[in-house]
């Protein structure tokens, strides 16, 4: 299954039988079959027809509306999988707090294990590059977690782990580009405005498959409800920060897939940002990279980083009805 990007400006997306079409100027762009699909994600000016509106309904297929820089607008959702049980379970979970801190805990500690492997492994491939310190000192954050009191005591470990793993990542680029610390609003360089973005498609991914799983995806444990925020899918986003979107920038950059004239300034903003032509490419890549199956240490099975999302959005599901508690993913080398 797949994902499919819509970043032709002034493309029309249409349906002709079972098939979503994509057209600009009576020219064809894509032609390709529902079941093939799992969500659309159309950014900037492209009509819609409700004829492709309704078939995706029908066919329980989520559509993202972004803007040309990649903001959500908003998400178009089928009504057919609303689970009001896990709703009801997941709103009681949100009134006790000792299971929010047992969650929060795990959602830390996934991701910080996670930002350790993601430094020894590139450690592992590259030893005249010194990262022994910065490992030391998430590992040390790691064993600690489960002695925080609270969450706004894990918020502070983790900020404090953030601020070591992004000192080190700079060291990871191997190309010719500078990385001053993560810079999120707005991402001022190149490298930052890969990472955002990456956090971006990634977020919205996981906030789909959470509402079309049944949960609400606004109501979050680690991160607390905010107005217009899905605070659910950024809890599930922390695990997944380093294997996929980490790692797929430093793969892009490292490879040289992308130069300086990939990238535009947004005046407004003061905000960094990849060309138009420059994110097709990087989609194709993405896409590419999120298909490619990986062993799986726990289940010792082939399985992609798409199936982990779903596979996570699961055991949550079930860790919300009583199952045990909450299961990080966390990546082995």
């Amino acid at each position: 299954m797949a994902v499919v990007y819509v970043t032709e400006q002034g493309a029309v997306l249409t349906k002709r039988g079972d098939r979503l079409r994509i057209l600009k100027e009576e020219k064809l762009l894509l032609d390709m079959p529902c079941h093939q699909i799992d969500a659309v994600m159309v950014f900037g000016n492209v009509q819609i027809t409700t004829q492709a509106l309704a078939e995706l309904l029908d066919q329980n297929i989520e559509l993202a509306l972004l803007s040309s820089r990649g903001r959500l607008r908003g998400q178009l959702t089928s009504p057919m999988t609303k689970n009001i049980e896990l709703r009801l379970a997941q709103y009681d979970h949100h009134r006790d707090e000792a299971f929010i801190l047992q969650f929060a805990r795990r959602v830390v500690a996934g991701k910080l294990a996670n930002e350790q492997t993601m430094l020894q492994r590139f450690m592992d491939d590259h030893p005249e590059i010194d990262l022994k310190s910065e490992v030391e000192s998430l590992r040390k954050s790691l064993r600690t977690v489960n002695e925080a009191a609270s969450v706004s005591e894990l918020l502070g470990l983790e900020g404090g782990a953030a601020s070591v793993y992004f000192g080190a990542f700079g060291k990871l680029i191997r190309a010719d580009f500078a990385f001053p610390g993560r810079r999120r609003r707005p991402p001022t360089d190149p490298v930052n405005a890969l990472l955002s973005f990456g956090y971006t498609l990634l977020f919205n991914e996981i906030g789909s498959l959470l509402d079309g799983l049944g949960f609400d995806p606004y109501l979050g444990f680690f991160h607390k409800p905010d107005y217009g925020r899905p605070s659910l899918a950024a809890d599930l986003l922390e695990e997944f920060r380093a294997p996929v979107v980490d790692r797929f920038t430093l793969r892009i950059l490292n490879l040289r897939m992308f130069g300086p004239s990939d990238f535009q300034l947004h005046a407004p903003s003061g905000g960094m940002h990849l060309t138009p032509e420059a994110m097709k490419r990087y989609f194709a890549a993405y896409e590419e990279y999120l298909s490619q199956s990986f062993l799986d240490a726990e289940t010792e099975e082939e399985t992609t980083f798409r199936r982990c999302y779903r596979r996570q959005a699961e055991r949550l599901a079930a860790c919300l009805k009583g199952a045990g508690p909450y299961q990080p993913f966390t990546w082995q080398r």
